[in-house]
């Protein structure tokens, strides 16, 4: 995958997600698989925060030091607190819609020269900004896959 063809899958989601999100019935978007399990709205919180996150890593890896250290974030916590199961879903769509736009912004913009700059994961492996830019939109797929089935 290239960093043209995220932007492309980025703005296809932005484009089409919000409304298949609004065919699934509320009852559906609430349900838990089990205990501990995220719901299909968390799961779409999960996304928000994911955007969030990787917005700033994606900002930060060009304008910090080399090599940039990823940090990780507590990804349940921030479920729970942002209390994504009880938002109304248009405020959450709407947000996940503009955070995913600025991304596309921001990668699209991305000098060629600044792919190759070095960040390490949480798990202390050495990798680019060009594959966290791809990691996220694959991470992203993962979680619509578990959302829309398939």
């Amino acid at each position: 995958m290239t960093i043209g063809q995220v932007i492309i899958d980025l703005t296809a989601h932005i484009n089409n997600i919000p409304a298949r999100i609004q065919e699934i019935s509320t009852e559906e978007l609430l349900a838990k698989p089990a205990p501990g399990k995220w719901s299909k709205k968390e799961i779409l919180g999960h996304l928000i925060d994911s955007g969030i996150n990787n917005l700033k890593r994606f900002v930060d890896v060009q304008s910090q030091p080399q090599p940039y250290t990823i940090l990780r974030y507590m990804q349940d916590s921030l479920v729970a607190i942002n209390r994504y199961q009880d938002l109304p879903l248009d405020h959450m769509l709407h947000l996940w819609k503009s955070i995913n736009q600025q991304i596309v912004y921001v990668i699209s913009s991305i000098p060629a020269d600044k792919l190759p700059y070095t960040v390490i994961t949480p798990a202390g492996e050495s990798k680019t900004l060009e594959w966290l830019v791809i990691d996220y939109i694959e991470h992203m797929d993962h979680h619509w896959r578990q959302v829309f089935g398939g």
